[in-house]
């Protein structure tokens, strides 16, 4: 029998975790989970909109807005797993699905989303190559540090990411016009066709001023849980220096959150996102499986292993966003 310690010997630290996850299984697809899972998502859109028609011009479609920003957020985690081709083994389905969920249903451009998740898993939380981390309007690096937003960039935190889904609309227009996205006819088409019914149907249904409450309230409520799903993943943790390997690279930038049902579903699985960085393609419910076999091998070979409480979480990523403006503040 190969000893941990003879394998690292060999080859590298990851190749032995990866054996012990594969021998568990975990990789498998889960065919009867994302079926289960798309078509309960798929569901709650149609019938989100089946109850903003029914509603009408009252006020009280401000309540469907905040159910619809609820399925917006787990359609966009629906299009990550895609993305990763943890629902179909090939591209094209992948593709495809991805396209309709992210493009159609919540206004999205799946490949401009994707070519830039795919730069944060090669280089997470790098200053030079994560598009995550890089200068914004928040500020991840005090290098970088300037200007009054970012001064007092923890206390606008949550208020800035009402913002988010406009801005990820705003994003997505400017990859189809710069030629970064692959199929920019087809993606700007759906794009376009998602706006146009949203528009359409709030000036068609709703007054003026219902419209614009609707349209405020659901885009930033969408924002907000959008940005509380990845914000308490890698913010605050280690930056690399470029000397780690694989498993070190993913292990050191990332964190995972505690919970049970409740706060797996609601991230969408993002809370093992340890698991989720070394194996991208693993399917989201065999990720709570693969969490205590990472750990144990961490600990096995010394690499410090970062889980904490969901509100901690965002206390740690709040107090990082507070000392990179310090210097801004002269304290």
């Amino acid at each position: 029998m190969t000893t941990t310690a003879e394998t690292r010997a060999t080859g590298s630290d990851f190749a032995e975790l990866s054996r012990r996850i594969n021998a568990a299984g975990l990789l498998r697809r889960r065919p009867a989970y994302y079926a289960a899972r798309l078509t309960g998502v798929a569901l709650a859109l149609i019938g989100g909109w089946t109850a903003f028609f029914l509603v009408g011009a009252s006020w009280w479609t401000l309540a469907v807005a905040v159910f619809l920003a609820v399925v917006f957020a787990q359609t966009a985690l629906v299009a990550h797993d895609l993305a990763h081709r943890q629902v179909f083994r090939t591209n094209k389905p992948s593709a495809r699905a991805g396209l309709i969920a992210g493009n159609l249903a919540i206004g999205m451009s799946y490949g401009y989303w994707m070519d830039k998740h795919t730069k944060h898993h090669a280089n997470p939380n790098h200053d030079d190559l994560d598009p995550d981390v890089g200068p914004g309007v928040l500020v991840w690096n005090a290098e970088n540090a300037r200007g009054l937003i970012a001064k007092y960039q923890a206390y606008l935190f949550f208020p800035l990411l009402t913002l988010l889904g406009l801005s990820l609309k705003k994003d997505s227009v400017r990859a189809l016009r710069n030629g970064t996205v692959k199929r920019p006819v087809l993606e700007g088409t759906l794009l376009a066709v998602h706006i146009v019914a949203y528009l359409a149907a709030l000036a068609l249904v709703l007054s003026p001023l219902q419209a614009l409450a609707f349209l405020v309230v659901h885009q930033a409520v969408f924002g907000v849980y959008l940005g509380m799903t990845f914000a308490p993943n890698h913010k605050g943790m280690p930056h690399p220096d470029g000397t780690e390997d694989y498993l070190r690279k993913q292990v050191l930038t990332s964190r995972n959150v505690r919970g049970g049902w409740l706060v797996d579903t609601a991230l969408g699985g993002l809370n093992y996102q340890i698991e989720h960085h070394l194996f991208p393609a693993m399917p989201t419910p065999n990720l709570r499986k693969a969490q205590p076999v990472v750990q144990r091998y961490c600990a096995e070979i010394g690499v410090p292993y970062e889980m904490t409480s969901l509100t901690e979480s965002y206390a740690q990523a709040l107090r990082h966003l507070h000392e990179v403006g310090a210097d801004l503040r002269g304290n």
